[in-house]
């Protein structure tokens, strides 16, 4: 396999200090963009989206902590043990994380957020609007045990 080297676009500054499950509806916080690498014209025009998709790395998890083997969710025995890839935990072989907040404001190389699921510190990789198109075609599904899950994370 070819190393893929990924240099950070920004930082979250604020929101949460620790990456403690739900409610993260009620997490505000800032997308810093490097300022060396870019300038105000980089999110020209993303104001007219509601919603973003970020990319970020999660930085305080142990490597030793990787699990790619099947585990129950949230440690909760309720549930099925599932693989890493049926599951959107963090101690994932490369420690990336995909979130979609609501964007509340632009403000020079800063972005407002609201329900971005990072902590303080992370390094964000990429941003992009969210657009309807991009989503699921047709119907979704998925097991019940992530619906549980996911109940009160947002």
């Amino acid at each position: 396999m070819q190393t893929i080297v990924v240099e950070p676009i920004g930082t979250v500054i604020g929101g949460r200090a620790e990456a403690v499950d739900d409610d993260w509806d009620t997490e505000q916080a800032l997308i810093r963009l490097d300022a060396a690498r870019f300038g105000p014209e980089s999110l020209a025009g993303l104001e007219a989206f509601s919603h973003l998709e970020v990319v970020f790395r999660f930085h305080r998890v142990d490597p030793a902590s990787i699990n790619t083997s099947a585990r129950h969710p949230r440690g909760n025995p309720g549930w099925p043990k599932v693989g890493i890839f049926a599951q959107r935990g963090k101690n994932r072989p490369n420690l990336l994380g995909v979130s979609r907040c609501r964007l509340l404001a632009v403000e020079g190389l800063d972005l407002r957020v609201r329900g971005l699921d990072a902590i303080d510190g992370s390094p964000v990789l990429d941003i992009k609007p969210y657009m309807t198109e991009f989503g699921p075609q047709g119907p979704t599904r998925q097991p019940e045990w992530a619906s549980e899950l996911m109940r009160g994370y947002y």
